[in-house]
């Protein structure tokens, strides 16, 4: 099959540090090479795939401080797609959005992956093309009452047999956060938690130009390299170390979390999560196995001595069965598989233009 990957410019794919769109379009793409797929990915120039890669930009946009209008360079690379359109039987965008106007001036059908939220503004470009194919990366994301034709559920996964197992917690024993620096990803209720517990909290994170004034007035008093500790942005081995040794991952989200792939990254390292009650936690933590489900910050103090006693194997055996590349790749290609059989019904040419899509698989 001939697949069109669309990932953000903002990042590199895959990711140097932060970045969970980027690691899961990293992902799929190469497991779709290595199975034998014909792919082409549409990113950042200096990202590092399997397939062919083809850019506007020759680095992630926000390593380039010249660029004063991203949107330009958007525009570029969905032009430089739907041109191309034709050469491919699928169009996967990961983008959101700003694929919508484009899909309908072409054959070839664009399958969308919401990976974040709605808002007043983009809801009406989403009613616009709520008849196109969407995969929800959580049950929870979705919105029913926008009435989007949801093609399926695929949750993120990720390369288990690329994050190191802890089996116990190091000494000292500390709580770790990992995440953009944010109000959303609630790196001030972390903090909180730990000093009303007394605990050691180690976090790690970029902070956004959106979010300077946030972690100027909110965070950074707060930070004593000692009790809070703040590491800055964590590699892939920094961030599976900091949460692999700790003794519980915070996550006291504010927002409506789409998916929150911290969560499968620390319980893949054998660490359990405390999180808020709010969006896809409920379908990522087994709550009570793998983690706690909170619903307010007194509730996440007092989950921290259960986490504690939490089986740690358990909590990787959960990620390999549930949350790995292979059983997110096999959800894409029976989901591309179906939106062709379905495009070329619509078209009256089902037998032979299935057997042709089929042979190319």
């Amino acid at each position: 099959m001939r697949i069109a990957q669309i990932a953000p410019l903002w990042e590199r794919v895959p990711p140097p540090a932060y970045g969970g769109i980027e690691l899961v379009v990293g992902l799929l793409t190469d497991e779709l090479v290595k199975r034998g797929h014909e792919v082409t990915l549409f990113a950042s120039g200096d990202s590092i795939s399997l397939a062919k890669l083809l850019s506007v930009h020759p680095r992630a946009l926000r390593l380039d401080s010249t660029i004063k209008d991203h949107s330009i360079y958007d525009m570029l690379q969905l032009a430089s797609v739907y041109e191309h359109a034709e050469d491919f039987d699928i169009i996967h965008s990961h983008v959101g959005h700003i694929t919508l106007p484009y899909t309908n001036l072409v054959t070839t059908p664009t399958v969308h992956t919401l990976h974040g939220i709605f808002t007043p503004d983009n809801e009406k470009i989403f009613k616009f093309g709520k008849n196109q194919p969407y995969v929800s990366i959580s049950n929870t994301q979705r919105e029913p009452r926008l009435g989007l034709n949801y093609a399926a559920t695929v949750y993120n996964g990720i390369d288990v047999s690329s994050y190191k197992f802890y089996p116990q917690a190091e000494e000292p024993p500390y709580l770790a956060f990992l995440g953009r620096i944010s109000p959303e990803k609630g790196t001030h209720l972390a903090i909180e938690i730990a000093q009303k517990s007394g605990w050691h909290l180690k976090m790690a994170g970029k902070v956004d130009v959106v979010d300077v004034e946030y972690y100027e007035q909110q965070i950074k008093p707060h930070i004593d390299g000692k009790q809070i500790e703040y590491l800055g942005e964590a590699n892939h081995a920094q961030k599976n170390a900091l949460m692999g040794g700790a003794v519980a991952t915070l996550f006291p989200i504010t927002w409506r979390e789409p998916f929150g792939l911290v969560m499968v990254e620390s319980m893949a390292a054998g660490t359990p999560v405390i999180a808020m009650k709010l969006g896809s936690t409920v379908e990522i933590i087994d709550h009570g196995k793998t983690g706690l489900l909170c619903n307010s910050i007194q509730e996440c103090i007092s989950a921290i001595e259960q986490a504690s006693e939490l089986d740690r194997y358990a909590c990787r055996k959960y990620v390999e069965n549930r949350f790995s590349v292979k059983q997110m790749v096999d959800g894409y290609e029976a989901l591309y598989r179906q939106i062709l059989a379905d495009r070329f019904a619509q078209n009256g040419h089902f037998r032979s233009l299935v057997g042709i899509a089929n042979n190319r698989i």
